[in-house]
């Protein structure tokens, strides 16, 4: 009977694991659809990445509860009960991540649809993008290998995607400065990259969880050097 019992809260372990990554990838679709409309300046597409983040918000409250009934019912403890807090927390970042990719539609309309003097600078959002898409997918890879070495890879590309929203960020309030203009758009196109730039900070706090998870370190709050530097 304990044998069946403890295959039983093995595959409900498995089962939320597996769905956290659903989650995922429903999240990364998001993430791709809004930037591959941005280019197309497709309007239609950029309105079904705003409609879809409910499945995103569904799919956290459906996780949600789960976690909550199986702290319920199995009183998990030790590495287990760390692996339901993980999801916990890595849901919620997730939900969040989505909530970026809407806004990037939502500015992407704005936009699009406003009296334009000059084309969008669509390319170095672009390039932002593929960064925290690549931050999102490496942490969700170590949460699916338990690989502490890939969670760290992430804080290593979060300062990547950091100076990168410096850059653009000097280079829209350069083109303020030189035609007023152009200020609406280029207003539009900062809160796009911070949108874009806060999806890198919840990738890293997925990575961060993930060490939390294996080792059952907190390195919340530390520097990449003191990250770097612990026996993890």
């Amino acid at each position: 009977m304990a044998e069946h019992i403890s295959k039983q809260f093995d595959l409900e372990l498995e089962t939320i694991r597996t769905r956290v990554l659903q989650m995922g990838g429903l999240v990364e679709a998001q993430m791709i659809a809004a930037i591959e409309a941005l280019l197309a300046s497709d309007l239609d597409a950029l309105e079904q990445v705003i409609r879809d983040d409910a499945l995103v918000n569904a799919m956290e409250v459906s996780l949600d509860e789960e976690c909550q009934h199986i702290i319920a019912r199995r009183q998990p403890a030790a590495s287990d009960l760390r692996m339901v807090m993980t999801v916990i927390k890595i849901i919620t970042d997730l939900e969040r991540i989505g909530d970026e990719a809407q806004k990037v539609a939502r500015m992407g309309k704005l936009i699009l649809t406003g009296d334009r003097i000059h084309a969008p600078r669509f390319r170095e959002i672009q390039k932002m993008a593929d960064i925290a898409m690549a931050m999102v997918r490496r942490a969700l890879d170590a949460f699916a290998r338990l690989d502490v070495a890939g969670a760290l890879d992430v804080a290593r590309q979060d300062r990547t995607l950091d100076d990168e929203f410096d850059a653009n960020f000097r280079q829209l309030v350069t083109f303020m400065m030189e035609d007023p203009r152009t200020i609406s758009m280029s207003i539009d196109t900062i809160f796009m990259c911070k949108a874009i730039e806060r999806i890198g900070d919840h990738a890293k706090n997925i990575s961060e969880y993930v060490v939390y998870m294996v080792k059952g370190k907190d390195i919340r709050h530390s520097t990449l050097e003191d990250m770097e530097g612990m026996s993890v």
